[in-house]
């Protein structure tokens, strides 16, 4: 999981796995595979960075290098 943060200031966590894509357009959106769109504070490239951080605490990349 990763922590994001909601535009309100309420910090959450999210599955990286359930995550489409992410929009940067200009607020960061993340639309997950159920369709639902998150609008988080964090800039593109610090989710992007908390997702590689996860899925290498995971294992996640042994397979993919």
């Amino acid at each position: 999981m990763i922590k994001v943060t909601k535009l309100d200031g309420t910090e959450y966590y999210i599955n990286p796995h359930q995550i489409e894509y992410i929009e940067s357009n200009p607020d960061t959106t993340l639309v997950m595979l159920s369709g639902k769109r998150l609008i988080v504070k964090e800039e593109y490239e610090l989710v992007y960075k908390r997702i590689v951080q996860y899925r290498r605490l995971i294992g996640a990349f042994k397979n993919e290098e």
